[in-house]
């Protein structure tokens, strides 16, 4: 079993990790030195019992937190198939906010993603008529990206929308990314690649701005530092920089 930090609902996070279809805690991949789900679980572990000390998320007027669940599935409006898992589904009256969590991925090797589950399935008309745009044209080769996994941040909106209409609340997609100086060997992330990721999600975010899921980017440290300011947060921020490092 991975290793938590202390004042975790370690049952609860289990139960939410077990379910993945990642298998991340079972397959040992949490216990790596840069394992993004690791520092998502125990960010957002805190909160699953209590969800009502969750600020609202930067940039995310979204109202009172009221449910933090780790390893969220949300189906596309068919039975068949794959399914997005997004790392942390936070809920509130009015907002569904799905968050993809990345630290060191957008600088290793892209991998191989497509749209076999959701392309030329006219299921959601107009309503994402920007994440559908630069979907076609990605597959028409028209557009792309080499460290922004484009392809999973459009498939998560889907299904966010799918999710939010059914709850008959707003869709947000957040996507909480890393600017790491080094890799866990000290060995510098390459600067050009990091300043690569930045402009790649600027342009993402310029791309399917106004839409009905609304997308937001987060960096990793500016989420702590929200959170720093919370007299109840501020040793679980501690603790995070403390294990996790500075992040970026």
């Amino acid at each position: 079993m991975p290793e938590f930090l202390p004042d975790l609902p370690v049952d609860g996070i289990m139960e939410c990790l077990n379910r993945s279809p990642g298998h991340e805690a079972r397959s040992g991949k949490m216990d790596g030195p840069e394992s993004s789900a690791a520092l998502t679980a125990n960010a957002f572990g805190w909160f699953l019992n209590r969800a009502q000390d969750l600020p609202p998320l930067p940039g995310v007027p979204a109202g009172q937190v009221a449910s933090v669940t780790l390893e969220a599935e949300m189906r596309f409006p068919w039975a068949e198939g794959r399914h997005p898992w997004l790392d942390v589904a936070i809920e509130t009256h009015t907002t569904l906010i799905g968050i993809e969590a990345r630290r060191y991925e957008p600088f290793r090797p892209m991998k191989a993603n497509g749209f076999a589950e959701i392309f030329d399935r006219p299921v959601w008309g107009e309503k994402l008529a920007r994440f559908t745009k630069l979907r076609d044209d990605m597959v028409a080769g028209e557009a792309g990206f080499q460290t922004l996994d484009a392809v999973q941040l459009i498939k998560s909106a889907y299904a966010i929308l799918t999710r939010s209409e059914k709850r008959a609340v707003g869709g947000v997609l957040v996507y909480l990314y890393a600017e790491p100086a080094a890799w866990a060997s000290g060995k510098p992330v390459d600067p050009k690649r990091l300043a690569l990721h930045r402009r790649e999600v600027a342009q993402f975010a310029k791309l399917v701005a106004g839409d009905t899921v609304s997308f937001v980017p987060l960096r990793w440290e500016d989420l702590l530092g929200q959170w720093a300011k919370s007299a109840k947060l501020a040793g679980h921020v501690g603790a995070l920089h403390d294990r996790f490092g500075a992040l970026g």
